[in-house]
């Protein structure tokens, strides 16, 4: 059997968020940031929006959907992490920001705007 190298799969859904977003119109303007607090896959603008993007992807429906892995810790998670991320590329704390998810379901994208809310 064959092992799954999940960073690159990973990876590779992230690559086709990003396409997708950018041809939405929004500007990505980062991959995967890291902090000690945790990581954001994408951070892109949206107009006067800063969106930080979440990717999750799943092959079957049998762990559940790809969105519903996003759940109240992780989006703790993320919400740290984009309060160091906000602080350490200089932007001001009435910076207008949004959380989004791009699910994929198989092959099926989902973007759920304003998925969550934090801060």
């Amino acid at each position: 059997m064959k092992k799954i190298n999940k960073r690159r799969v990973g990876g590779r859904y992230e690559d086709r968020a990003a396409a997708f977003l950018e041809q939405k119109g929004l500007q990505v303007v980062e991959r995967n940031f890291r902090s000690r607090t945790g990581e954001i896959d994408l951070v892109a603008k949206d107009g006067t929006y800063l969106v930080f993007v979440e990717v999750k992807y799943r092959h079957t429906s049998e762990s559940g959907r790809a969105a519903s892995a996003v759940n109240r810790r992780k989006q703790s998670v993320i919400s740290r992490t984009a309060k160091v991320y906000l602080l350490s590329r200089g932007y001001g704390e009435n910076t207008d920001c949004r959380f989004d998810v791009v699910a994929f379901d198989g092959e099926n994208l989902h973007w759920i705007k304003n998925a969550f809310d934090c801060f």
